[in-house]
């Protein structure tokens, strides 16, 4: 477990990434996506002032070793605590691959970063972030790897997208238990490949009328396309929630424990909802960049603003490029 110090009487700020994935070639001199990136997390770290970094996963392209040592670089280069996990693309060259990856940056000075145990996954670790010498919030960092097989109903292999492994959800369940014995409460959960929950939330809450089409970055946060149950939900889907075909009920384990409050993931690159399921916040991390696909006014971070009493909301921070410039 990772421990990091909040100053008493001061809000403890995360700033979350997703998704930068930009290749080699992209971070060459002078190339548009690296720009737009550096701008993006520079703009970022200026506004908000972060005393930790997350990203939630896709971090490259997979094989793209001095793109993920570039990126790095950038996060080192701020002086601030960084934790990353992993996504798809960061697992699809394999467990050497990724092994290759995590042993260089643990070599950066302000990468935080524990691989947990290897049957679960490369990077399965908790932050516990402490007040005065009692841990007041605890970050879930969870892999959710790659792609699965499986057999559907009608008797098909098919492929999906993986999903937490069930010794990952014990695992879960242990971490939390542990940080309530230390009198933390309040947990949130980051990871890349959302759950299916994800899918479940967005049926139960979106009433139909979304207007598509949008053009101007004040349209991506609109507030009245949801059920009367759901009207605290905000933000648009245009694309489809990427979770696994296969029902993992995690919801149900993490309504049981009774301490995780906000779920974060990336993955769909536009997507920027939240709502509040089963008591849960289900939160689509903002993406950061113009790599592999992007809508501009889409673009930024996200934030977690964390109190005494653990994380006390959570926004997106938008850096808006208009047409891509």
């Amino acid at each position: 477990m990772i421990s990091l110090k909040k100053e008493t009487g001061k809000d403890f700020i995360i700033l979350n990434l997703t998704d930068p994935q930009l290749s080699d070639e992209e971070w060459a001199e002078g190339h548009k996506n690296g720009k737009i990136l550096v701008k993006t997390v520079t703009e970022l770290i200026r506004r908000v002032k972060p005393d930790l970094i997350t990203v939630t996963g896709d971090l490259a392209w997979a094989g793209c070793y001095e793109s993920y040592e570039r990126l790095a670089n950038l996060l080192d280069s701020f002086e601030i605590p960084w934790a990353p996990v992993w996504g798809n693309h960061d697992n699809q060259d394999g467990p050497e691959g990724l092994e290759r990856v995590v042993q260089g940056y643990l070599k950066h000075k302000y990468c935080v970063y524990e691989r947990g145990e290897a049957a679960l996954g490369n990077g399965n670790y908790v932050i516990c972030i402490e007040e005065a010498g009692k841990p007041v919030e605890g970050l879930i960092m969870m892999d959710t790897h790659d792609r699965i097989s499986y057999v559907n109903e009608q008797g098909e292999t098919k492929e999906a997208w993986a999903l937490l492994i069930p010794e990952q959800v014990e695992w879960y369940k242990k971490q939390v238990q542990e940080l309530k014995s230390l009198g933390c409460n309040d947990t949130t959960i980051m990871l890349h490949i959302p759950i299916f929950a994800y899918k479940e939330a967005f049926e139960a809450a979106y009433d139909g009328k979304f207007e598509q089409g949008k053009t101007g970055p004040q349209d991506y946060m609109l507030k009245n396309c949801w059920k009367e149950d759901y009207k605290d939900s905000v933000g648009f889907q245009f694309e489809n929630v990427g979770c696994s075909a296969i029902n993992d009920r995690v919801i149900d384990t993490v309504v049981e424990m009774g301490s995780t409050k906000h779920i974060i993931a990336g993955h769909e690159h536009v997507n920027n909802w939240m709502i509040t399921y089963k008591g849960v916040r289900l939160v689509y991390g903002l993406k950061t960049g113009a790599g592999c696909y992007w809508t501009p006014y889409l673009n930024g971070g996200t934030v977690l603003r964390v109190t005494a009493q653990g994380v006390e909301n959570v926004y997106h921070e938008y850096v808006h490029f208009g047409g891509g410039e």
